[in-house]
């Protein structure tokens, strides 16, 4: 777990403040007390605090180091509804509107982003996909580079019997369902960004396809392969490969064989899949066959880092999320 373990390091040795909207989740607590133990990130509890400190006490989870808010007692509520009020008056949102909402863990997180007071969020174990993603995007907006939200999975393999070792990019594999070629180039350049800021490494990316060089002809390949060519326009010394299909991309003999002056030679570190269809299988099947760890969903294309979690997610997988937050808040 190499990739893992210098993400931790990372994250331990420059800690940022991260908000976790779902208090009251014993996920959650457990996960906010190894990481303030761990010493990889300022953790704040969004709930109500005698449930909190109950639930804490009866799992004997330690919460010396974290502190604990309730939003609707907050003493930050009505500036944090000011915030908000502010930024969706355009959108119609009345000052009564916004001081209602605020009292939503969710909202209120995603304000103390925005406004600078938390550095990163984490949700989703409780909330949707769909609750998350909208709040960032109304709350905390998308980054200049970025115009779309997009997910990503880290994928780690670190078993012996692995060939390719190490942390894989998958994207997009929870969110983006039919990418067109604009989405598909915009989902390229945020992943590859996404390597470079987690994996510490040059990206390596394979733009999938079930076709290699051309060698089938149809609609859905010519996507990729205009995606790859845009990609290329914006950032032309980018190692990266398209269409390709998944054999050539990660085994260097195939795509010696395959690919037509190939930039990856059958490294790749960046996998993306062609529509939300594959990518959602492919990293299952990953998963739950080749036996690797995933890690995510986590979004990009934010101005801040605002993280989603699996609803099924355990309290181990919540704090890799932190600590992945944390290592995306240092490089803003």
């Amino acid at each position: 777990m190499k990739a893992l373990n210098n993400i931790f390091k990372r994250a331990a040795d420059a800690p940022k403040r991260v908000v976790l909207a779902e208090g009251e989740d014993p996920r959650i607590l457990e996960a906010a007390a190894i990481a303030s133990e761990r010493g990889i990130a300022e953790i704040t509890l969004l709930g109500d605090v005698d449930k909190i400190n109950a639930l804490a006490a009866e799992n004997n989870f330690d919460l010396s180091k974290v502190a604990v808010v309730d939003p609707a007692r907050s003493a930050d509520v009505d500036r944090y509804g000011n915030a908000l009020y502010e930024l969706r008056k355009a959108k119609g949102m009345t000052p009564d509107q916004a001081a209602e909402l605020i009292q939503n863990p969710l909202y209120f997180a995603q304000v103390m982003v925005q406004v600078g007071d938390a550095d990163g969020s984490v949700a989703g174990a409780v909330y949707t996909t769909g609750d998350v993603v909208r709040s960032a995007i109304q709350i905390i907006g998308m980054a200049e580079s970025a115009n779309m939200v997009s997910s990503f999975f880290l994928m780690m393999l670190c078993e012996p019997f692995h060939e390719l070792k190490g942390g894989v990019i998958f994207s997009d594999c929870g969110l983006v369902i039919d990418p067109d070629t604009q989405q598909l180039a915009q989902i390229a350049m945020s992943a590859s960004n996404s390597a470079r800021t987690l994996l510490n490494e040059d990206p390596r990316v394979a733009m999938l396809s079930f076709s290699t060089s051309g060698s089938a002809k149809h609609s859905a390949v010519d996507k990729v392969v205009e995606a790859t060519a845009l990609v290329k326009e914006q950032y032309p010394d980018l190692c990266i490969d398209g269409d390709v299909q998944l054999d050539a991309a990660i085994v260097a003999e195939i795509a010696e064989r395959k690919v037509d002056h190939s930039e990856t030679k059958g490294k790749a570190n960046v996998l993306v899949f062609p529509n939300l269809e594959a990518g959602n299988i492919g990293y299952k099947l990953a998963e739950r066959i080749g036996k690797a760890d995933a890690i995510g969903p986590i979004l990009q294309g934010l101005a801040k880092p605002a993280n989603d979690l699996s609803r099924g997610c355990c309290a181990n997988d919540v704090v890799n999320v932190i600590a992945i937050t944390v290592v995306q808040s240092q490089t803003i």
